[in-house]
Parts: structure tokens; C-alpha cells; sequence
């Protein structure tokens, strides 16, 4: 247990009967009249709504033991992915829909971040970019500016992304894992 004032930005409070929340962002406020109180900006870790949820200052909140762990993943089984810990080679299995759309980004053997709260997966970090090749799209036709300089290509995990005219099947790209943007070519 700690109180409201030791909040800080990335905790993970359990809330409302046990639900996790992490803590966006958070303000101590001291109005002229009456008591203090922290304002919070609260994201739920299964479903990710996102709340705005004002305390009283001081009130005591439950904080949540959330391991996060740097491994490494290995395959999909069709219902789950599993990956390694790198430190212990022990293997967990973290079902389809606590990747979600992270999968689109998921290569064997990338290290990601996992965050696991009492032995259950609660969902994974990947880096802000990554490098991927392209495996299918049409040539760029030259003077084609109808779409804004864009076109639909494929990537190895299986995720449609839009790419300029230039770029080539076999080429690698730079993808942003939160927007699934084109960041550009990869060196």
C-alpha cells in the first residue's frame, strides 16, 4: 500500500476490485480553499481505456507488483506466442490476444518487453522501431501522384503498410510500432 502522494508516472495501481491501471500522467493540485488533491490520467493494461480519475491527497492506494522482463520470442503456436527470458531460458506462453497488433511487428528472435503481473502475461512492449523487408508491392509507376506518392506493401510478419513510390519488393524498411508508419529505409 502507498498513498496518492507517491504516485508516479509508469506505476501500476490495482483499482475497482482488482483491475490494473497504470498511471499516464498525474498532478498534485493545492487550491486555495479546501484539501489537496491528485488529478490522474489512468490507462487500463487489458483493455487500454484510458480515464481521467481525481484522489484526495493522501489516500491510500494499492500498488501492483508488475515484473517486466526483457525476452526474447520464439514461435507462434497458433494460439499463443512464446518467448524466453533471457536471463533464466525459462519459456512462457502469452496468448493471441495479449499481443494483439503487435504481432504485426513480431519477428523470431526479437526482444521485447514483457510485463507480467502474479504469473498471468498482462501485454508486450516492442521497440518504438523496427527494421523489416518488404515481400510484395506493385513497381511505382512515375508520375503516379494520385494517391499522394504512396502505395500498399507488404511485410515479411504479414502487415500492409503504406510505403513511397520508390520503395522495392526485397527492400528493408523502418516501421513505428505504435502508428505502423514508414519511417524510411533501413541502412
Amino acid at each position: 500500500m502507498a498513498t496518492t502522494n507517491d504516485l508516479k508516472n509508469g506505476m501500476t495501481l490495482r483499482l475497482d476490485g482488482g483491475e490494473l491501471w497504470n498511471v499516464v500522467e498525474f498532478q498534485h493540485v493545492k487550491p486555495g480553499k479546501g484539501g489537496a488533491f491528485v488529478r490522474t490520467k489512468l490507462k487500463n493494461v487489458t483493455s487500454g481505456k484510458v480515464v481521467d480519475k481525481t484522489f484526495n491527497a493522501g489516500v491510500k492506494v494499492e500498488i501492483a507488483n508488475v515484473d517486466r522482463r526483457e525476452m526474447q520470442y520464439l514461435y507462434n503456436d497458433g494460439d499463443s506466442y512464446i518467448f524466453m527470458d533471457t536471463q533464466t531460458y525459462d519459456q512462457i506462453y502469452v496468448p493471441r490476444e495479449v499481443v494483439g497488433d503487435n504481432a504485426n511487428y513480431l519477428l523470431e528472435s526479437a526482444i521485447v518487453t514483457v510485463a507480467i503481473n502474479e504469473g498471468t502475461p498482462l501485454y508486450i512492449d516492442l521497440p518504438a522501431a523496427v527494421e523489416l523487408t518488404v515481400s510484395q508491392t506493385d513497381p511505382g509507376l512515375q508520375g503516379d501522384r494520385s494517391t499522394g506518392g504512396t502505395k500498399p506493401a507488404t511485410l515479411e510478419t504479414g502487415a500492409v503498410i503504406q510505403v513511397p513510390l520508390f520503395v522495392a519488393t526485397g527492400d528493408r524498411v523502418k516501421v513505428d510500432t505504435r502508428s505502423g508508419e514508414y519511417l524510411g529505409r533501413a541502412n
